[in-house]
């Protein structure tokens, strides 16, 4: 199978949903003109298509492997990487007082969507590095910015985040890894953290770990977390990578997916000689850390995306080419193309509607990123409110569609030489890291549906009814409004027993909204537009009036969960 970038789509969507019209009409993005926004899409589909796309099936099969000298990759990501760093898609989104091009953090998700949809385990790399910049761009200090982050905007130099160590898996404030102060500054820093993906490569001359760990006296908890730089590499007085820094990786994960992602268990400060700086204030941890988090909770909904189009890619190209069987119903008894068949064609349908409503919730979520950056207070609140929706719904679509591919594949769907099972096994993670969607879920609810006194949630309402026409959306979307705010008051187990349906109910109204918004908008090339108009009605007339099936979910108290004792599930 050949990758195709979606660059129409992508354009369409930053058009009409993120509307970047607006976004490059002030100062901070005006470089987002027509023709940049469209070489972008163009340049960086070719490079996914030319080179990351064909790494993707031996970055599955062959992954990335342990050594006693660190992980290596498999042959051919160093020369795709470096074309990368070469190209300066890194620094796409980047401020450029930090050496990046200052275009919209929508464009960026277009890049990283592009690259992902290519081969999502690889471009894992530079999604954790965005992160790294996040959080040092926002928290670090005129120093550290200096010396690192026009190496991360650029991709030579990586980025991770160290968060989970094995005794506290989501509980951050279980963690145990300290920092001692060394009496220059600097602090001694000694811990070990799993589950880091692009912990260790040989992609590029320095990796820069981001380190939550306790300094001595810390209070309980994550309000005693600090943040901390270390180094894969010390810099020499020049600013170039030195002498080791005593970060070793113990092992790498053996998954079920994302093998070309090294998942790594890392040890800091073995023979206490690692030495971290400060980022931030002591104690400041988890405000930095829900930096780089909330950044990569928008990323992780993103590659629920990249699953979608490449496993729908997929599916497509199958379908137009298996012929089997002749087409109920028809005059002729001659095998036909599966793509005839009609609840193929459904299935095909539900993945081409499904991975471009995750599109347009992620890209909305972007586009809010770049509204906050202006100093929008309206986008702040409305990206909070869209954040845990754009990651787990994101990523639940992203899983389905996967499934549906398989699906089409049939019999050869599960077997391995096919490809198509690859997308399933490499997108089952998303809906579990950088906070499971059940946390998402947890947030909606506890934190979400009250900020600014729940005038954010009335603000999302208010807009997408002034838009909606719809009758069943239109329904979804005040079933909506009148459980969330339902929701707001009840007690904290009522609350999250409706989390994940009323979660699912407000997604697929959000989704449904900028649908439709798109199927109004869909004019110009016939063939284009035609196949989004379909697209949308199927979305509004199938997907749309299923959300309304969990209202009963929603609204449910959660006695019903509890009535049966734990110890009865095992029986």
């Amino acid at each position: 199978m050949a990758f195709t970038p979606a660059v129409a789509e992508q354009r369409f969507v930053l058009d009409h949903v993120v509307r970047i019209d607006e976004l490059a009409q002030s100062d901070r993005f005006a470089a987002a003109s027509d023709d940049v926004v469209d070489a972008v899409l163009e340049g960086v589909g070719a490079l996914a298509a030319g080179e990351w796309a064909p790494l993707n099936r031996v970055g599955d099969m062959v992954g990335a492997q342990w050594t006693p000298e660190g992980v290596k990759m498999p042959e051919g990501f160093a020369a795709a990487y470096r074309d990368y760093v070469e190209g300066g898609w890194g620094t796409i989104g980047v401020p450029e007082a930090f050496g990046g091009q200052g275009l919209p953090f929508a464009i960026q998700t277009a890049v990283l969507d592009t690259l992902g949809s290519a081969n999502m385990g690889f471009a894992l790399c530079p999604t954790l590095t965005v992160g790294a910049i996040e959080a040092l761009a926002h928290h670090g200090s005129p120093e550290q910015q200096a010396l690192y982050l026009p190496h991360l905007a650029t991709g030579a130099w990586t980025g991770t985040m160290n968060l989970t160590e094995p005794q506290a898996g989501s509980d951050v404030g279980a963690l145990r890894s300290q920092a001692i102060p060394r009496g220059d500054g600097t602090w001694s820093v000694k811990g070990t953290k799993i589950y880091i993906s692009f912990g260790d490569h040989d992609l590029a001359e320095n990796i820069v770990h981001l380190v939550l760990a306790r300094t001595p006296g810390a209070p309980a908890g994550t309000r005693g977390i600090s943040l901390f730089l270390v180094p894969k590499f010390r810099l020499d007085a020049d600013g170039r990578p030195g002498a080791a820094n005593d970060v070793h990786v113990v092992s790498i994960e053996h998954k079920m997916g994302l093998h070309a992602s090294p998942t790594c268990v890392l040890s800091f400060g073995d023979n206490d000689d690692c030495i971290g700086e400060l980022i931030g204030p002591e104690h400041g941890g988890m405000r930095a850390m829900f930096t780089m988090m909330n950044n990569a909770r928008l990323n992780v909904g993103l590659q629920g995306v990249q699953i979608a189009e490449g496993a729908t890619q997929k599916a497509v190209d199958y379908a137009l080419e298996r012929v089997q069987s002749a087409r109920a119903g028809g005059a002729s008894r001659d095998p036909v193309r599966i793509v005839d068949h009609p609840d193929v064609r459904r299935m095909l349908m539900r993945m081409r509607a499904q991975t471009q409503a995750a599109r347009a919730l992620v890209y909305y979520a972007a586009g809010q990123v770049d509204r906050t950056t202006l100093g929008d207070a309206a986008a702040k609140d409305r990206l909070e409110m869209v954040t845990p929706l754009a990651k787990a719904h994101g990523t639940d679509l992203g899983n389905e569609v996967a499934s549906l591919g398989i699906q089409i594949h049939g019999g050869m769907g599960y077997v391995e030489e096919t490809g198509a099972a690859q997308y399933f096994r490499d997108a089952r993670i998303t809906p579990i890291y950088e906070g499971t969607n059940g946390i998402q879920a947890a947030d909606l609810v506890g934190r979400k549906l009250g900020l600014a006194n729940g005038g954010a949630f009335a603000a999302l309402i208010a807009d997408m009814r002034a838009e909606v026409r719809h009758p069943e959306l239109a329904a979804l979307v005040d079933a909506c409004d009148a459980i969330g705010r339902q929701l707001a008051s009840a007690d904290a187990d009522d609350r999250l027993a409706a989390s994940y349906p009323f979660l699912t109910m407000l997604s697929v109204a959000t989704c449904g909204w900028l649908m439709e918004r798109q199927g109004r908008a869909a004019t110009g090339d016939a063939a284009f537009a035609a196949g989004k108009r379909a697209t949308v009605a199927f979305y509004l007339d199938q997907v749309v009036p299923e959300a309304m099936g969990l209202r009963a979910a929603a609204t449910a108290s959660a006695a019903a969960l509890y009535a049966i004792p734990a110890e009865a599930f095992a029986a």
